[in-house]
């Protein structure tokens, strides 16, 4: 077995998606902005607040570093910028989750907790901007991935279930 790298637009379902492949199978899992909200001792959103983005781009770097050094068999959800890290392709194989902007939009809105996982990503505050963002990276993402899920309207049961069998072939 080898780590799995869950990556896509915030709001996709990433983490969900990670704890049901755990459930299914084998792996562990771990989120890397909880690992970074852990490094740092603040929220993303403080992290991104007080020192900027730049300053998040490089915990994430160093993130990635000790994945590569210390983590197998593991599924890592990553946030949404993550997929730029330049060793991926050491750390494990990428596994894009993809969806429309609006459908991911709609799945948060959807979600009992709505508000607070809005307010949760400080790159949400402004959906115009969000939308040039989601438009900016998705090609970038595609060049990435190893395998690409289309997660819209699936169960995040579904879609463990389909990563599993893709890793598998």
């Amino acid at each position: 077995m080898k780590n799995l790298i869950l990556i896509g637009f915030m709001g996709v379902g990433k983490g969900t998606i990670a704890r049901e492949i755990v459930r299914q199978s084998e792996y562990m899992a771990i989120d890397t902005d909880d690992m970074i909200e852990s490094l740092e001792n603040k929220k993303i959103k403080s992290i991104f607040a007080d020192e900027g983005e730049v300053y998040f781009r490089e915990i994430e770097k160093k993130v990635a570093k000790w994945l590569q050094k210390s983590v197998k068999n593991t599924i890592i959800s990553t946030g949404g910028g993550f997929y730029k890290q330049k060793n991926l392709d050491k750390i494990g194989k990428v596994v894009l989750l993809d969806s429309s902007f609006d459908a991911i939009i709609e799945r948060i809105k959807e979600h009992p907790n709505a508000e607070k996982k809005l307010q949760k990503r400080p790159l949400l505050s402004d959906m115009e901007k969000a939308k040039e963002l989601y438009e900016q990276r998705r090609p970038e993402y595609l060049k990435v991935a190893d395998i690409v899920v289309d997660v819209t309207d699936k169960s995040a049961e579904e879609c463990a279930k389909e990563i599993l069998r893709r890793i598998k072939k």
